[in-house]
């Protein structure tokens, strides 16, 4: 026969097996109903119709009037388990209101009652007991919840509007969390309108996920912004960026991969920090990467970027990305970019029609870590269009 404690231990176990407040709410009722041999339920309030018992577990009809839940719930709110007794129903069946709180917050109560003899001290103490472990998962499920709405106004904040590029050029981008989740990670796009035509196309990984990620992802935004104002080439871009970042401490390192597309010449310079090349996709559909000198990651103080040109003709489609695109776990990345350089697109297809299919071919929404993608073509329009663009 198993000791109490043992008993004790077992039932806790089976209470907050997720981080869904409702869910932790029938753990508890089930698990209470199961000790005390009868119906158990939770009062939380706040509702605009008032109290109601929630997550019921038995029969409703053996629970007391709501009315006497509410009361009890008051009654219970300043009761520390210690000596002091929780409330009983006075009514034909017994039955007792604990409070539902831990370390001083309150969630509401949970109420049991059964048809047979009163409930005992050694039976309130452990409804207690698992109250209180509710209470507990359900003040961390608050917490999870909240930080996600945290993180997720972040995300759409800083995903809503990258920038807009010249008219002269046609861009796309898609990003996409890993698994099932809302939270920003540190991938993240730009584009920024340079004279002349010209513009910066950008994309970028900070180290890491959530919150803590998100806020070093704004900050590299925020200096690429200031620092591009400039018009600097995408080498010197770099070196600054890693020199701000690099005198901060607290920043995240973070990989960068920037290009100046120049319609008017028809090339593209880029240049890396620690990144994966881009690749070109053209007329055919056929992808191909471009052999970029790559730099270390930001935020390293070392430096030593440079730059590479090469021609960038209408019809071809330049294809930025973040890691989560193409690597897998265990995989050498060469071989993970030679996945990608395999992928037939359609010929002629748009940017939006470019990022799908390299989605779909390589399975991102299945990806292993957070997914940034951009795509720009070449817009063929009128040149004094653009000049008037500029002034």
């Amino acid at each position: 026969m198993s000791s109490r404690p043992t008993v004790v231990r077992t039932a806790l176990a089976r209470i907050g097996t997720t981080l869904d407040e409702d869910a932790t709410c029938a753990e508890l009722t089930r698990e209470a109903a199961w000790q005390a041999g009868g119906t158990a339920a939770v009062v939380r309030g706040g509702g605009e119709a008032g109290p109601a018992y929630e997550a019921v577990h038995g029969d409703p009809a053996t629970l007391p009037p709501v009315g006497w839940a509410e009361a009890a719930a008051r009654e219970a709110a300043g009761s520390d388990g210690d000596g002091t007794r929780y409330p009983v129903s006075g009514g034909a069946r017994p039955a007792v209101c604990v409070p539902l709180a831990t370390d001083g917050h309150p969630y509401g109560v949970l109420i049991c009652a059964r048809d047979r003899a009163p409930f005992t001290r050694a039976e309130t103490e452990l409804l207690a007991l698992l109250a209180e472990r509710a209470a507990s998962h359900i003040r961390h499920a608050r917490e999870h919840d909240r930080v996600r709405g945290v993180v997720g106004r972040l995300q759409r904040a800083l995903l809503a509007e990258p920038g807009r590029p010249h008219p002269n050029l046609d861009v796309a981008i898609r990003y996409l969390p890993v698994g099932q989740s809302t939270l920003v990670g540190g991938d993240w796009c730009e584009t920024v309108r340079l004279h002349f035509g010209r513009t910066l196309l950008v994309v970028g990984d900070v180290m890491g996920h959530g919150l803590e990620a998100a806020v070093d992802m704004t900050a590299y935004r925020s200096a690429l912004r200031y620092i591009a104002s400039a018009d600097l080439p995408p080498h010197r871009v770099l070196r600054q960026l890693d020199d701000i970042a690099s005198a901060e401490p607290e920043r995240r390192p973070a990989t960068c991969l920037i290009a100046r597309v120049d319609p008017g010449r028809g090339q593209v310079t880029l240049a890396s920090a620690g990144h994966l090349p881009p690749a070109v996709i053209d007329p055919e559909g056929s992808a191909s990467l471009l052999p970029v000198p790559v730099g270390p990651p930001l935020g390293t103080g070392l430096g030593g970027y440079e730059p590479g040109t090469w021609r960038l003709d209408p019809g071809q489609t330049l294809l930025l990305f973040t890691d989560g695109l193409v690597e897998h776990r265990g995989e050498d990345i060469e071989q993970s970019l030679d996945r990608l350089a395999g992928v037939g697109f359609a010929s002629a297809a748009g940017v939006e029609d470019i990022i799908d299919t390299a989605l779909a071919r390589l399975d991102a929404r299945h990806a292993e870590d957070d997914v940034a993608v951009l795509a720009a073509q070449l817009h063929q329009r009128a040149p004094q269009t653009d000049e008037a663009h500029d002034h």
